[in-house]
C-alpha cells in the first residue's frame, strides 16, 4: 500500500507537459499541393483502383475461356481381390484374360479446347473489357470528386481563417473603443448606457471570435483528414483568395465538352455497351458449340489395352465434340430477357445522365456568374463601410458623434469584410464545381 501511495503521488507531481501530446509542425500548403497529397493518401481512391484491377483480371479470365486447357491428372485406386479369368488356347499355354490386380495407378495429360462457341466467349470477353474500361472511368470520377472535396475543404479553411482574423481584429477595436468610452465616462462626457452598449457589443464580438476559432478548427481537421495529415496538424493555407474572372463558354460548348470529358458518362456508355455484349452472349447459348479434346494416358493396368496386364502402358485419344441444346426448359430465353432488360436499364441511365447534364451545367454556370457579381458588390460594400467608419471616427473626434455611432460603423465594416471573404470563397468553389461538371 505504501508503494502504491508513493507511485500515485509521483504521478500527480509529474509536469503537465509529460501528459501532453506533441503538437505536429505546421503544414504550409497550397490548394494544388493539398489535392496532390489527398489523391496519394485517399483510401476511397485506393478502393476504386483495386476494383479496376479486379475488372482487368476479369478480362484475362474471360479471355482464358477461349484458350486450350491442359491438365495433368494422377490417381490411385485400390480394389478388392477377384478371381482371375483365363482361357485355354489350343496347342498353347493358358491365356490370362482378366488378372487379379487390386492396385490401379493412372496418369493422364488432358487437353480441352473450345474452337467454336457461337460467339458466346468472344461476347463475354468484350463485355469484360468494357467493364474494365468503365472501372477505369470510375477511378477518374473518384479522383475528380476527391479533388472537388479537397478544394471545398481548402477554401473552407481559408474562409474560416479570414473570418477569424476579421473577427479578432474587430474584437481588438471594440475593446479599444470600450476603454475610450470608460475614460469618457469617468470624465463625464458620455452617459453610462453608452458604455454598457459597447460592453454588450464587445461580449457579442468575443462570442463571434470563439465561434470563428471553433469553425477554423473543424475545417482544418476536415482538410487534414482529406490530405492524410496527422490529426491536430496546424494547416496554413497559402493560396491567395483571389478570383480571376475568366469568360464562361456558352451552354452548348460546356455540354459538348462535358459529354466528351465526364468520366461518369464514359463509364455509363461502356456499361451500356457491355450489357449489349452480354445480350449477344445469352443469344449465343442457343447455338451449337464445338470443342476438341485429347489426352495421353500412362496407367497400370491400362484399361485401353486388352487383355488386362499388371504393367505400365501408354495410350492416347483425340475427339471432336459437338453440343447443341435442343430444349433447355426456357433457360436460354430467360437469360436473353434478363440481359436485354439490363441493357435497357443501362441505356436509360445514360439517357438520364445526358438529360440532366445541361441543367447541371446551367446551374453551375449561374453559380459562377452570381458569385462573381457578389464579389463586386461585397468589395463595394467594404469600401463604403470603411469610408463610413472613417467619417464617423472624425465626427467622434470632433465631438459630434457618439460612441454608439462609432460602434455601429465598426460592426458594419466587420460584416462587409466577412461578406467579401465569403463571396471570394464561394466564387472559388463555384469555379471548382463548374470544372468538375465539365469533366476537367
Amino acid at each position: 500500500m505504501r508503494r502504491i501511495i508513493v507511485a500515485a503521488v509521483a504521478v500527480m507531481l509529474m509536469p503537465a507537459r509529460a501528459w501532453a501530446q506533441p503538437t505536429p509542425a505546421p503544414l504550409s500548403i497550397t490548394v494544388d499541393d493539398a489535392i496532390a497529397r489527398g489523391l496519394a493518401a485517399s483510401h476511397r481512391l485506393a478502393e476504386a483502383i483495386a476494383r479496376g484491377d479486379a475488372a482487368q483480371a476479369a478480362v484475362a479470365q474471360s479471355r482464358a475461356a477461349a484458350l486450350p486447357q491442359v491438365a495433368a491428372q494422377a490417381g490411385y485406386t485400390r480394389t478388392n481381390h477377384v478371381d482371375a479369368f483365363a482361357i485355354v488356347v489350343p496347342n498353347g499355354p493358358l491365356q490370362l484374360i482378366y488378372p487379379d490386380v487390386p492396385n490401379n495407378y493412372r496418369t493422364r495429360l488432358d487437353l480441352q479446347w473450345p474452337i467454336y462457341t457461337g460467339g458466346r466467349v468472344e461476347a463475354f470477353e468484350r463485355a469484360a473489357q468494357r467493364e474494365a474500361s468503365a472501372a477505369a472511368q470510375d477511378v477518374e470520377a473518384a479522383r475528380a470528386d476527391l479533388r472537388l472535396e479537397i478544394t471545398r475543404a481548402y477554401w473552407a479553411v481559408v474562409t474560416a481563417t479570414e473570418s477569424q482574423r476579421v473577427v479578432d481584429e474587430s474584437v481588438g477595436r471594440v475593446d479599444a473603443q470600450l476603454a475610450d468610452a470608460r475614460h469618457q465616462l469617468e470624465a463625464g462626457l458620455i452617459p453610462p448606457n453608452d458604455v454598457l452598449t459597447i460592453e454588450a457589443q464587445a461580449a457579442h464580438q468575443r462570442m463571434l471570435s470563439v465561434q470563428a476559432h471553433s469553425l477554423r478548427d473543424v475545417t482544418e481537421s476536415q482538410l487534414a483528414y482529406l490530405i492524410g495529415a496527422e490529426p491536430g496538424t496546424p494547416i496554413v493555407a497559402v493560396s491567395a483568395l483571389e478570383v480571376s474572372p475568366l469568360p464562361i463558354p456558352t451552354l452548348d460548348v460546356l455540354t459538348a465538352a462535358a459529354r466528351r470529358q465526364r468520366p461518369e458518362r464514359a463509364a455509363l456508355d461502356s456499361r451500356a455497351a457491355a450489357a449489349g455484349d452480354r445480350t449477344r452472349a445469352a443469344q449465343a447459348e442457343r447455338r451449337p458449340t464445338i470443342a476438341i479434346g485429347g489426352g495421353a494416358d500412362y496407367a497400370r493396368p491400362n484399361p485401353r489395352i486388352f487383355p488386362r496386364q499388371d504393367v505400365w502402358a501408354s495410350s492416347w485419344d483425340a475427339s471432336v465434340n459437338v453440343s447443341w441444346p435442343i430444349f433447355d426448359g426456357g433457360r436460354a430465353g430467360a437469360d436473353v430477357a434478363a440481359a436485354q432488360a439490363g441493357q435497357r436499364a443501362a441505356q436509360a441511365r445514360l439517357a438520364d445522365f445526358d438529360a440532366a447534364l445541361s441543367f447541371d451545367l446551367q446551374q453551375r454556370a449561374s453559380e459562377v456568374l452570381s458569385s462573381r457579381a457578389a464579389i463586386a458588390a461585397a468589395e463595394q460594400g467594404v469600401r463604403a463601410a470603411a469610408e463610413a467608419r472613417r467619417v464617423v471616427a472624425d465626427r467622434f473626434a470632433a465631438g459630434v458623434a457618439t460612441s454608439t455611432d462609432v460602434l455601429n460603423a465598426q460592426v458594419a465594416l466587420l460584416q462587409a469584410g466577412l461578406d467579401r471573404t465569403q463571396a471570394l470563397a464561394a466564387a472559388k468553389l463555384a469555379d471548382a464545381r463548374l470544372s468538375r461538371a465539365v469533366g476537367q
